[in-house]
């Protein structure tokens, strides 16, 4: 990046130098004798050097040393890549080097230097030198990668230095080396306020502030933790905070922002794992591989939502297809690298990183890791029940296909088998003929009612055919509709069709009832077909599938009777009279149009009514001792295919996640999975300049683990499975330091680390380096990755429980010494974040709906905008609705549109990456929680409920206080409160409340 910042920076003189810098410069270099006596390395060093260090920089600056074309003359590398137009110079080939034909003109577009042509000495000794190999002695072997890096080092716990609890020791032990002093505990009421704002994200009741204040046990503190941990709430509060790490939202962002339907499913999944507790190193493979690790828990798979959690740019993707591949992935390996391992890998997509040892092809490697999977909607079964037996149906829905014997005539489907038989053997399905009402060709065929009931078409043979028919059914029910392709003598070939061949192609099927009285038809869906015999690529199937191109047809079996039938999707119960019209569309190819057909109605059972194909039929006719293994497997197919339609019709449907497949690409569906896309290392990032093909991988900078994930071969699933691996290896000192700095952060304000998904030169530092490798292999090794137990750690010492020692005046010069409190020797205020608030107003006023998960809310009024991105009012809402009362973690957050309000109280914005909130304090904000609509209604449904609760005004107060500030009132603030609830009533009261300091921080 900072290379393209100097570029813009001098272009104006870069663009004015131009070539003809770039040619003198190189002169520099080249314009020198060869001197035979003298080493070729000190006359490099005496001669050489001084001329490219010296008098081409003083002569021309150093932005001649870029051209605009992109040669760069820092190196011999500089030089081989080349520019636009490719290598300056071919060692050993004067003739196909660009620079030479450029000091001798040979180029008319490219001559140098422009005033002045080179002596033919000094083009011979440009000749010279570049036959002699272009030696360019600055060139020195590169520095292997610095990994002398806090980050990088190996985890190893350090001795606690002194008893007790180890965080206290280790904080307290800097304190002391520091000549800090440490403030004491906060008061018991602020400890089970902060306890819970910290765990759950709401206020504690006044009953359970109560509660703790007397409980003066010494494990009274561990006990209120272990017991906020079980409670749901804890779920949904820290879900928040991974989802602003990640820059999941419900809607794509970017120009075309549209929704995500079932973005909310992940939102449910973090949910859910975080109150089971989930090991991190099993979070972490459930986010990436949930398919790989866990085939048997389908309901996992809405953790793929973790990769597509980001911003999507639909107008791409008409673009190249590499563009698009590329920018989506990059936003992958960004979003990974950073929430997982605190790295700035992005850092290195058009050169090695500028401080950190991340090369460019370990960013490309990560980029192979996903080169397989598009973002998109995802299907999985709920449960594992429903996957088994969806797994079993399709493995005999295979074999029926494939009519397979050995698995068809099994004793698990003997049962099937002889179920189904003995219905064909019962009374048969009784067909009723329609009788046409009304008959007509549009192509002009003229159409003859015949005495079977048929109808024959003759005269005209159009290119293109629509018959319309219409008749009055004697049947009150209808479950399915055949239609009978009959041959006749005055057809070609005896048809059934009229074209020369005998053939026709039904390219589609509709049908509709018209009641009596009614403006309207009802169309009728057919659910499915089945057809005696179909012709090879044209099947019954594309009789209903909507492409006119396609559609049912017979031959090679002419001059046969054949059959469709037509399942209707849902029973036609006719309660009074009407008219049934049904119309064959016979559209491709030219004059393949049905000579003569029938139509018949039934009300059988669907099933029942099916077309066997004409196999089945002779399969039937045979006596069952005379059937043939052949035979038998025909008829086995039919009645498993059968049973398999109905058991996979009575299965729980399958859910769907906004996530990662390799069925999508592009933001398209594919018709079935794709092999991992190439990817190539590129020039200084440019999707027009690969250079070499990169497998997958990650940072070769951890040397204990291996950097390229070798046996994946194509196997997309197997990369992302091998990075989560990597990932969570116990040897990866990055993921365990990252994840306690994160828990650490939220609790505190500030992690150990400030910089939370940075932990490379340009980030911070650890300000306790020790105790952050000590919780790290804590949190790895005892803990086994519980976050309960490292909640349950941090909030149980000395130093999450300290005083914020707000309105001491007696620390001013510790406060000087340690301004930040990077030592801890208080605990940092601070104030509730959007969704504290807000959610925190509603369960003061009462109207907190604590259900759980689901399709998150719209907190605003939508509609259609200019493109496909809608409008959104936020103030528009109806704040009296159900969907008012939800909590915040169940809101629709539109990437693009933000919420005015939560904007205000520095709600994230996701089309980036979040990793901590912001911290604002404008008059802006001052205004929306004074005068926002909602909190406008909050202050009246709080004041209504403090009435009902109270029937005297100074009780009212009293009760609102406690509600609000978990304490009683101060005589003076009681006096205060009664006048301005006097003058402008109780809500003004709540409105004031509401807006306190003491409200709005937590101490």
């Amino acid at each position: 990046m900072h290379e393209e910042i100097w570029f813009f920076r001098h272009l104006t003189l870069v663009t004015r130098l131009g070539r003809m810098a770039v040619a003198l410069c190189l002169l520099c270099v080249v314009g020198i004798s060869f001197a035979a006596a003298e080493d070729e390395a000190e006359f490099f060093r005496r001669q050489v050097r001084p001329l490219l260090e010296d008098k081409c920089v003083s002569c021309h600056s150093h932005a001649t040393r870029t051209m605009e074309g992109g040669l760069t003359l820092d190196s011999r590398s500089g030089w081989s890549t080349g520019g636009d137009r490719g290598p300056a110079v071919v060692p050993g080939k004067p003739q196909e080097s660009l620079l030479l034909r450029a000091v001798t003109r040979a180029d008319p577009d490219l001559q140098m230097p422009p005033d002045e042509p080179l002596t033919e000495a000094e083009v011979q000794i440009l000749r010279d030198w570049i036959r002699r190999g272009a030696v360019d002695l600055r060139e020195e072997p590169p520095a292997a990668p610095d990994t002398n890096w806090w980050s990088l080092r190996p985890l190893t716990a350090p001795a606690v230095p002194g008893d007790g609890h180890p965080i206290d020791a280790f904080v307290n032990d800097r304190l002391r080396s520091s000549g800090l002093s440490p403030l004491p505990a906060a008061s018991a009421a602020r400890l089970v306020r902060r306890a819970t704002v910290d765990l759950h994200g709401l206020l504690p009741t006044p009953a359970a502030v109560e509660e703790f204040v007397a409980d003066s046990s010494p494990d009274a503190v561990g006990r209120l933790v272990d017991g906020l941990l079980k409670s749901p709430r804890y779920g949904e509060h820290w879900a928040r905070h991974w989802l602003d790490v990640i820059h999941f939202a419900d809607s794509h962002g970017c120009e075309h922002d549209v929704k995500r339907p079932s973005a909310w499913r992940f939102r449910d999944y973090v949910i859910e794992r975080l109150n089971d507790d989930v090991n991190w190193d099993r979070f972490v493979r459930e986010q990436l591989a949930a398919d790989v690790f866990f085939p048997d828990e389908p309901h996992l798979m809405a953790g793929l939502g973790f990769l597509a959690a980001g911003p999507l740019e639909l107008s791409r993707a008409g673009t190249a297809p590499v563009t698009f591949d590329y920018l989506d992935r990059d936003d992958m390996v960004t979003q990974t690298m950073a929430a997982f391992a605190s790295a700035t890998v992005n850092c290195a997509r058009c050169h090695p990183h500028k401080f950190d040892p991340i090369t460019q092809e370990d960013y490309y490697a990560l980029q192979a890791v996903f080169a397989g999977i598009g973002k998109g909607e995802i299907s999985f079964d709920g449960s594992t029940d429903t996957l088994r037996r969806r797994e079993q149906l399709t493995a005999w829905e295979a074999a029926a296909r494939a009519r397979d014997a050995d698995t068809l005539l099994a004793e698990p489907l003997a049962d099937v088998v002889k179920s189904w038989l003995a219905r064909q053997t019962s009374a048969p399905v009784a067909w009723q003929t329609l009788h046409p009402d009304v008959f007509v060709s549009v192509g002009g065929a003229t159409l003859t009612r015949q005495s079977d009931g048929s109808l024959l078409a003759s005269g005209t043979t159009p290119e293109q055919e629509r018959y319309t028919v219409t008749a009055t059914p004697e049947l009150t029910r209808i479950t399915a509709i055949r239609i009978e392709a009959l041959p006749d003598a005055s057809l070609p070939m005896q048809g059934p069709g009229r074209a020369g061949n005998g053939n026709f192609h039904l390219s589609e099927v509709g049908v509709q009832w018209f009641a009596a009285g009614e403006a309207t038809p009802t169309v009728l869906t057919v659910s499915r077909t089945s057809a005696d015999f179909d012709q090879a690529g044209w099947t019954s199937a594309q009789a209903i599938d909507g492409d006119t191109r396609s559609g049912w047809a017979i031959r090679p079996r002419i001059a046969q009777p054949h059959s469709i039938v037509l399942e209707l999707a849902t029973p036609l119960e006719i309660s009074g009279p009407g008219h049934l019209a049904i119309t064959l569309q016979h559209l491709y190819p030219p004059q393949h149009v049905m000579g003569r057909f029938r139509i018949s109605i039934t009300d059988a059972p669907a099933e029942r009514a099916r077309q066997p194909a004409a196999d089945t039929t002779a399969a039937l006719q045979t006596p069952a001792e005379q059937r043939t293994r052949e035979q038998q497997a025909v008829l086995a197919a039919e009645a498993v295919a059968e049973y398999v339609r109905r058991q996979q019709a009575q299965l729980p449907a399958r859910q769907t996640v906004y996530g990662v497949s390799s069925s999508w690409s592009h933001a398209k569906k594919l018709d079935q999975p794709q092999p991992p896309k190439t990817v190539h290392l590129l020039q200084r990032g440019d999707f027009q300049k690969p250079l070499y093909e990169v497998g997958p991988g990650s940072l070769s900078a951890i040397d204990v683990l291996p950097a390229r994930f070798t046996d994946t071969h194509d196997d997309e699933a197997a990369r992302r499975a091998a990075l989560a691996d990597w990932l969570v290896h116990p040897d990866n000192p990055l993921v365990w330091r990252s994840i306690v700095n994160r828990v650490w952060q939220f609790h505190f304000g500030q992690g150990l680390v400030d910089t939370p998904n940075d932990f490379g030169r340009m980030g911070g530092q650890p300000s306790h380096p020790e105790l952050l490798d000590w919780l790290a292999v804590w949190f790895r090794d005892e803990a086994d990755g519980s976050l309960k137990q490292l909640h349950r750690l941090i909030m149980t010492s000395d130093a999450w429980q300290r005083s914020s020692g707000v309105g001491v005046v007696a620390m001013a010069e510790q406060r000087s010494r340690d301004a930040d409190n990077r030592l801890l020797w208080r605990m940092n205020r601070q104030r509730l974040s959007a969704d504290v608030f807000r959610d925190s107003v509603l369960q003061l006023s009462g109207r907190l709906d604590l259900t759980m998960g689901g399709p998150g809310v719209e907190q605003f009024a939508k509609s259609k905008g200019p493109q496909a991105t809608p409008a959104l009012d936020y103030a528009q809402f109806d704040w009296t609705t159900a969907a008012a009362g939800r909590r915040s973690i169940y809101r629709v957050v539109w990437r693009g549109i933000p919420d005015p309000f939560m904007e205000a109280l520095d709600f994230p914005d996701l089309g980036l990456l979040a990793p901590r909130r912001e911290f604002s304090a404008s008059a802006l904000q001052s205004l929306a929680v004074y005068n926002n609509d909602f909190v406008l209604h909050g202050s009246q449904w709080l004041a209504d409920r403090v009435s009902a609760d109270r029937p005297e005004l100074s009780a009212q107060i009293d009760r609102a206080v406690a509600l609000v500030w978990q304490r009683e009132p101060s005589d003076a603030e009681r006096l205060q409160l009664r006048t301005c609830a006097e003058q402008h009533g109780l809500a003004a009261v709540c409105r004031v409340l509401l807006n306190s300091n003491e409200f709005l921080f937590v101490d």
